[in-house]
């Protein structure tokens, strides 16, 4: 089989590993439009759960992810001025670039060529001609999805607030967070790190506090200057670091969430980000675009005699695929929206105890969050884990909410 995949992001690159290690003889080639070593981001996160599934599909390249990766089990947040500390389930970072390097080195090892410099236009490139399968990895902006629109009903809702992607000097030994209050609104920051030099640091704000503190036209030198001051408790004096020249605008986004109404069209099949995207706040967009990978490697191992020699069970397979993971994919696109949804309203929060907010901030997936005061949730959550009856009931009442406001809103 000729496979061609386009996007050589984790999600392309490890799907590429994946089918190699089902038959050596499939042809494959990733197209990556940008040099080697060069990637977007600072570190991505992940939990156990993942490295689970990833050394069922290969041992070695699972190994090696964790192998790189930094670990911690704290959540800490500083609310104002004080610090509060949370117990939680061991988490994982480690660097976008090492990442994608060892994925890449995995999978040459494997016979895939990797093609770096390699930018695929469109679904008539030359890149494309004679391939049974394409595989569009290429990221939310996807051109190969872009081509047929109409087909694949993408649809994307754009977030309220504004947010930029930074690094930073300091590393963490724990996922922290920092909530500032200024004379604008609140500001606040994720930040976890990926190597022992190195780590993330996301800032976020709503669209006032971003224009009173004059973020939106700053320069980039300015901006790190103005938020290293802002942050400087949780830096410890440590420099946050840029992605553009200093003199250029500083890059803030507002987060865009993408879903599809279908993820393939005759041989074309979207993979990761060109199929979906969930807020960055519950830290999933690799786990996700690596448990694309193996639900389509998966449904094309099923296919009799071999996947693309018969243009009914190739078709057959990526419809299962696409099925599975839009079932898959439920859970987490709630907990992303309902994540996205409690900073929009951080204010809400905010007169709470810091403990007391900390706590909230754990919950921020739940449905029932926003229809609840939050001093009077808090108090039904802390009984909720003495009263059996209680967890019972939150269990059984949140998925169902959700499903009904789901309906009527489409939110």
């Amino acid at each position: 089989m000729k496979i061609a995949c386009v996007g050589g992001g984790p999600g392309g690159l490890y799907f590429s590993i994946l089918m190699k290690r089902q038959d050596p003889s499939h042809e494959i080639t990733v197209h990556e439009r940008n040099p080697a070593g060069s990637t977007y981001g600072w570190g991505v996160t992940y939990w156990a759960g993942l490295l689970d599934k990833l050394r069922a599909g290969d041992p070695e390249s699972a190994d090696a992810i964790s192998e790189a990766s930094v670990r911690w089990t704290d959540g800490v947040a500083i609310v104002r001025d004080e610090r509060t500390v949370h117990r939680g389930d061991e988490g994982f970072g480690i660097g976008r670039r090492r990442m994608l390097g060892l994925l890449a080195e995995r999978a040459e090892a494997l016979g895939v060529r990797v093609e770096f410099e390699h930018g695929v236009t469109g679904p008539d490139s030359p890149e494309l001609a004679g391939a049974d399968l394409v595989v569009a990895a290429d990221g939310v902006n996807s051109v190969l999805r872009e081509a047929h629109a109409g087909h694949f009903g993408a649809e994307v809702t754009t977030g309220r607030n504004h947010y930029i992607w930074l690094g930073t000097t300091k590393v963490f030994d724990s996922f922290s967070f920092a909530f500032k209050e200024t004379e604008h609104g609140w500001i606040w920051c994720y930040a976890y790190g990926f190597s022992g030099e190195r780590s993330t640091c996301v800032v976020e704000c709503s669209p006032q506090t971003w224009q009173g503190l004059g973020l939106d036209v700053m320069s980039e030198a300015d901006t790190l200057n103005q938020l290293e001051k802002t942050f400087a408790d949780l830096l410890d004096g440590h420099a946050l670091i840029g992605r553009a020249q200093a003199d250029d605008a500083a890059q803030w986004l507002r987060f865009r969430t993408l879903t599809n109404r279908t993820w393939h069209r005759g041989n074309l099949v979207l993979l990761g980000d060109a199929a979906h995207t969930t807020h960055y706040s519950i830290g999933a967009g690799t786990t996700l675009a690596l448990e694309d990978a193996l639900a389509l490697a998966a449904a094309l191992r099923d296919v009799g005699g071999g996947p693309g020699r018969d243009g009914g069970d190739l078709d057959s397979a990526l419809t299962r695929y696409g099925r599975r993971r839009r079932a898959e994919l439920l859970s987490a696109q709630s907990a992303a929206r309902y994540s996205a949804q409690w900073y929009e309203n951080l204010p809400r929060y905010m007169s709470l105890d810091p403990v007391q907010m900390f706590a909230l901030l754990g919950q921020r997936h739940s449905p029932l969050l926003p229809h609840i005061p939050p001093q009077l949730y808090y108090r039904l959550d802390r009984a909720a884990e003495q009263l059996e009856p209680l967890r019972r009931l939150k269990r059984w009442l949140g998925p169902r909410l959700a499903r009904t406001l789901h309906a009527r809103t489409g939110a």
